[in-house]
């Protein structure tokens, strides 16, 4: 019997997960992108390792890997986006802070999406439609709540809306201080960490869509029942971009008038 594309998105997001709880605590060899941006031979091995568990299951399916760029069959509507390390700068400085982030992009929809924990052991996922968190072989829904008031705001550039919108001065903003606490996880972990509830919403600046980063815990954050959208309300990858995920509409409101 073939694997679903939900397990299969299980599967491969473990995959990379395995390889990055193994290289914990390493020397690990840098590879530099840009100025100030890196990769590690984390990444790359769990990228590997991603990619083998989605091609033996489809080998006819494209895959967009965050260092290997797309591979695959040219023309098909069925790409897979994969982010093996969100988080390199925390892994590399021995913070536990990291996802691996697995999405199936069909045609213009995300049809399944897995993030792994590699520390907790958690892997949030999704067929499309339905939200869970598996742990130790048992699945439970993911249930949003804005009970913490916690909010995370990623500060890692570019900010293409800057200076209309910068994450600093939200932060530094004393309304939100007063009706928040705000989280620097620098993570998209923390993208599905609002989908199951620990976080009241997330906020970020840039240009998303097809995103290997973001696809993931957006596909998440929808089917488990959050408000997802850009930044001024608008649908999600129009308009000036960005993302604001709320685990309620109350919250999503109160962000967009300090935004």
């Amino acid at each position: 019997m073939m694997i679903t594309d939900g397990e299969l998105a299980i599967a491969a997001a473990r995959a990379g997960a395995d390889v990055v709880l193994q290289k914990y605590g390493s020397a690990l060899t840098r590879y530099d992108k840009s100025a100030g941006d890196f990769a590690t031979s984390a990444d790359l091995e769990a990228e590997q390792a991603i990619i083998d568990v989605l091609r033996a299951a489809r080998p006819d399916d494209a895959v967009t890997g965050e260092e290997s760029g797309r591979t695959g069959v040219p023309l098909t509507e069925r790409m897979w986006l994969v982010d093996p390390l969100c988080g390199t700068r925390n892994f590399a400085a021995r913070t536990m802070l990291v996802a691996v982030n697995v999405a199936l992009r069909t045609g213009s929809e995300t049809t399944a999406a897995a993030s792994a924990d590699p520390f907790s052991g958690e892997v949030f996922w999704t067929d499309g439609e339905t939200a869970w968190v598996r742990h130790d072989g048992a699945d439970e829904p993911l249930a949003p709540s804005p009970e913490s008031r916690l909010v995370d705001v990623n500060l890692d550039p570019p900010f293409p809306n800057a200076p209309r919108f910068r994450a600093v001065d939200l932060l530094a903003d004393p309304r939100f201080g007063g009706s928040f606490g705000p989280r620097v996880v620098s993570s998209t972990l923390a993208v599905a960490w609002v989908a199951a509830g620990r976080r009241a919403a997330y906020v970020t600046d840039g240009k998303l869509r097809d995103s290997v980063h973001f696809a993931a815990g957006i596909a998440l954050c929808q089917a488990a029942g959050c408000v997802v959208t850009g930044l001024e309300g608008q649908p999600v990858h129009t308009g000036v971009g960005g993302l604001v995920v709320a685990a309620d509409q109350e919250t999503h409101a109160a962000l967009l008038d300090l935004l």
